[in-house]
């Protein structure tokens, strides 16, 4: 099981991410994505079992990867700040991963009805998703 998590700028969420992730899920291999060198840099210091950067590594991962978790700009072209070029976007919407993405607004999309919940709430829930996912894995294809 490969658990991918995209994150861009400083890598505050992918790090917090990274962490909970492996705390949890001791099974589970993590593959880290940053934007730039600097967000691979903080999810590999996390724990994080593997890392690359940059576009083609997201394009490349999207295609196996069984779970995807990041920023909800991953499928966004342009999104944090311009790091989520089209291609990135695309790659991760097309995925067949399932995705879990946390509503931080870095990329000018609103998301109605959605609460307003600290960064570790959002973690939280994400790991209770997680742990539905592993629950019914292998997905039925």
């Amino acid at each position: 099981m490969t658990i991918v998590i995209i994150d861009g700028q400083g890598g505050s969420l992918g790090k917090s991410l990274v962490e909970a992730i492996k705390a949890r899920f001791t099974q589970v291999k993590v593959l880290a994505i940053g934007t730039n060198s600097l967000a691979a840099s903080a999810m590999l210091r996390s724990g994080a079992d593997a890392i690359a950067t940059g576009e083609n590594p997201v394009v490349v991962a999207a295609r196996t990867a069984d779970l995807i978790v990041g920023p909800l700009g991953i499928i966004t072209a342009d999104a944090l700040h311009g790091e989520i070029t089209p291609a990135m976007a695309l790659a991760v919407a097309q995925s067949r991963a399932h995705k879990i993405l946390l509503p931080i607004s870095k990329c000018n999309v609103s998301i109605v009805g959605r609460q307003d919940l600290s960064l570790g709430e959002m973690i939280s829930l994400a790991l209770e998703e997680i742990q539905t996912f592993l629950d019914s894995y292998p997905p039925q294809r």
